[in-house]
């Protein structure tokens, strides 16, 4: 019962983990995208299955919801906190769960723009 990623190399006995098995292509993941503010571009990309998946290069919109439901479209000014990585505030990436500045105001991410092909949010602080 081991994971992919960063685990440990010994068993809570303290014996040596030693895996049964290399990593299967289908196992792997995919490369992280980094989804920056500047003009829009997408990449299409061939999954497993034979179907696509849009990944976003770059963004300068989002769709918002307000506490009431309803969705605009809001103008990305830039990157105001990222729990994922404090450097991607200065790189200005958007990532899942990030807090972007908009021209409504304060929103945060919900959707995984290099992976769902769309930045979707939700308006913390309105602008007023």
């Amino acid at each position: 019962m081991t994971k992919w990623n960063l685990d440990s190399k010994r068993k809570p006995t303290g014996g040596k983990l030693r895996s049964h098995q290399k990593k299967k292509k289908y196992q792997r993941g995919s490369d992280f995208s980094g989804t920056r503010i500047a003009e829009p571009v997408r990449k299409t990309h061939r999954v497993r299955g034979g179907g696509t998946k849009v990944k976003i290069v770059s963004t300068n919109k989002m769709n918002v919801a307000d506490e009431k439901g309803k969705i605009s479209v809001a103008k990305i000014i830039s990157a105001k906190d990222n729990k994922a990585n404090v450097h991607f505030i200065r790189r200005n990436l958007i990532t899942k769960g990030a807090i972007l500045e908009t021209d409504k105001g304060l929103a945060k991410v919900t959707s995984r723009p290099g992976k769902d092909g769309t930045v979707n949010g939700v308006l913390v602080k309105p602008k007023k």
